[in-house]
């Protein structure tokens, strides 16, 4: 049997540590500070969630790194180069230097 192919609309795709967030009291970010990152970049891009929003953001298991107050990223197009966010981050910035935009 072949690969089946399914197609997303996403213009690139980015990886949270699930642990990491967890381990981060009350979320952290977004404007209230009450969400996870995941949620908070999505929510403030309006990205939505699935294969038909506009990027991937995707919680996954541990990712080894395990920084004390901060979260482990990774933006799938530059593998290379994994960052640590600390909650308050600016999510304009973040976004930025992920590489993802706003829906609109």
């Amino acid at each position: 049997m072949s690969a089946r192919q399914v197609r997303s609309r996403w213009s690139n795709a980015v990886l949270v540590c699930r642990k990491c967030e967890k381990k981060i009291k009350g979320g952290g970010f977004g404007p209230e500070g009450n969400k996870s990152l995941g949620k908070a970049l999505r929510k403030h891009l309006q990205l939505g969630k699935g294969r038909k929003a506009g990027a991937g953001i995707l919680e996954v298991g541990c990712l080894d790194i395990c920084p004390k107050r901060a979260v482990t990223v990774v933006d799938t197009s530059k593998p290379d180069r994994w960052l640590i966010i600390h909650p308050g981050a600016n999510l304009d910035v973040l976004a930025h230097d992920l590489g993802l935009r706003n829906k609109s």
